[in-house]
């Protein structure tokens, strides 16, 4: 079993910095787990933390069953990718994949049986005499996984494997990993500052800022109900829309973000006892779509368009605040035309702006 439980686990800094703030979590034997938030939220840390490479101030840390608060990283079952590759560049790819047991006095046939498997999962059979400098970027992000891979760990940390790649290395390489987990089903703990490997690659999702979790849940829950607005605006590209303002009633439910600026809200629903107040709403931009005035419906000015290929992202104005709405590529607006805009009344998210916590 390689069950890993983070039970109230802190870490504070020599200098008295609270890093990562009585974290609790329970990663499942064979999940695949993403944590993810801004830098300086604590992911990495917490990752050093299950490795052994950083000291847990308070809490208990628990691998397969088994307490490793004061076990060293090699007593631990693991293996770690880091975000540089950090291979030997004097040896070759099948040297830099035995390396790591030949350290360990595994005999030779075991190496070269756990070396050749890597080899071949991972594409790299032709290329086991190149040297890395001899290699692409996403070779040598390979490498480093057999390297990993060849150990037979119960679980696999990976820290930011690919923000060295370019964009479309990015997704090739997270392909392999997403590949590689369902091969093997081993219990994989993952950390990035983007969203789009956090979406795809995913079980389930840690969202993480200043040291506390802020969400856990699968990526799509997480993206439909983010539970405060930290979470709704971190995930989802471009970002979600949130305007603040008084919600009242007005031909259906409406929010004044001004004296006489109301932006009509349709047929939402929400608890009655917040009409009058102060109340922030969320619109994700594929929420926003143009479309003849009705219920729901208002005009904004084009500002900016962004045609990305399968979409159009459109920067609006409604008086002074802004709006990105995600379309199809259709017919586009030009820059300073006034658009009939509708939105999607029950996709809307409600928040309190105070807690920032979601309102059901």
């Amino acid at each position: 079993m390689a069950e890993i439980t983070l039970d109230h686990l802190t870490k504070r800094f020599p200098d008295g910095a609270l890093a990562v703030d009585n974290v609790s979590l329970k990663i499942n034997d064979g999940e695949f787990v993403i944590l993810v938030g801004p830098s300086g939220c604590g992911k990495s840390t917490t990752l050093n933390m299950i490795a052994g490479l950083e000291d847990i101030t308070e809490g208990e840390l628990r691998i397969g069953g088994k307490l490793v608060n004061d076990k060293a990283p090699k007593d631990r079952d693991i293996a770690m990718v880091f975000q540089s590759y950090a291979l030997y560049p004097h040896m070759t790819v099948a040297e830099n994949l035995a390396f790591g047991l030949k350290l360990r006095k595994h005999d030779k046939a075991t190496i070269r049986k756990r070396v050749d498997a890597a080899a071949e999962t991972l594409g790299l059979s032709p290329m086991m005499d190149k040297l890395p400098r001899e290699m692409s970027g996403g070779q040598r992000q390979r490498v480093a996984l057999g390297r990993a891979l060849v150990r037979e760990p119960s679980v696999f940390l990976l820290d930011e494997p690919l923000s060295n790649l370019d964009a479309k290395l990015r997704h090739s390489v997270r392909t392999e990993i997403a590949r590689l987990h369902r091969q093997l089903g081993t219990t994989m703990v993952y950390v990035t500052h983007d969203q789009v490997e956090a979406m795809t690659l995913g079980q389930r999702i840690v969202v993480l800022k200043d040291g506390e979790i802020q969400q856990i849940d699968t990526p799509m829950a997480l993206y439909e109900r983010p539970a405060n607005l930290f979470v709704a605006g971190f995930l989802g590209s471009p970002a979600m829309n949130v305007l603040q303002g008084r919600l009242v009633q007005a031909e259906g439910l409406a929010l004044e973000l001004e004296e006489g600026l109301r932006l009509p809200l349709g047929d939402a629903r929400i608890d009655p006892a917040w009409l009058d107040r102060e109340i922030s709403v969320g619109i994700r931009p594929e929420s926003l779509q143009p479309g003849a005035a009705g219920p729901g419906g208002f005009e904004a000015v084009v500002e900016v368009v962004e045609p990305v290929g399968n979409e159009v992202f459109l920067n609006l104005r409604y008086a002074t605040h802004p709006l990105v709405a995600r379309v199809a590529p259709s017919a586009m607006p030009a820059i300073g035309d006034r658009l009939a805009m509708t939105l999607a009344s029950d996709r809307l998210h409600f928040f309190d702006p105070e807690s920032g916590r979601r309102l059901e």
